[in-house]
């Protein structure tokens, strides 16, 4: 074995580490979009991240890492797609970013706010506190 043969084989096996660290990037991309769609109330859809971008970005901290930028696309009533994208830095997460979109109004009407509002007047409520202190 030359050293030629030699340099090639060890090009060829970080090739094969970058493609592999690569696929566990997308992997979990793909994991953190599910995720996130499903805390936003929307649907993944194809259930596929697409890398669209490679390249050196700063990251939160200001510093140069390499960034890979993914995208997706997702629903909220099944008839129209809206796109995402999510930023990564290694496996860490960078952002993930929705596209803006309708909300259904039947989901929101079936789910009423937890809270009701009274509206109290200050004048009677000072009053009040008053009358439950000077007793």
């Amino acid at each position: 074995m030359t050293l030629g043969n030699l340099f090639v084989m060890l090009l060829l096996g970080a090739a094969a580490a970058w493609w592999w660290r690569a696929h566990g990037v997308r992997e979990r991309a793909l994991l953190l979009a599910k995720q996130h769609c499903a805390k936003q109330g929307v649907e993944l859809l194809d259930e596929n991240v697409a890398r669209r971008r490679l390249r050196l970005a700063r990251d939160h901290r200001g510093q140069w890492r390499l960034s890979r930028e993914f995208g997706f696309e997702f629903t909220v009533s099944g008839e129209e797609r809206y796109a995402g994208r999510i930023v990564m830095y290694g496996y860490h997460l960078g952002a993930i970013e929705l596209a803006p979109h309708r909300f259904e109004a039947a989901a929101e009407a079936d789910n009423p706010p937890v809270h009701s509002a009274e509206v109290i007047r200050l004048d009677e409520w000072r009053q009040s506190r008053q009358k439950k202190v000077g007793d």
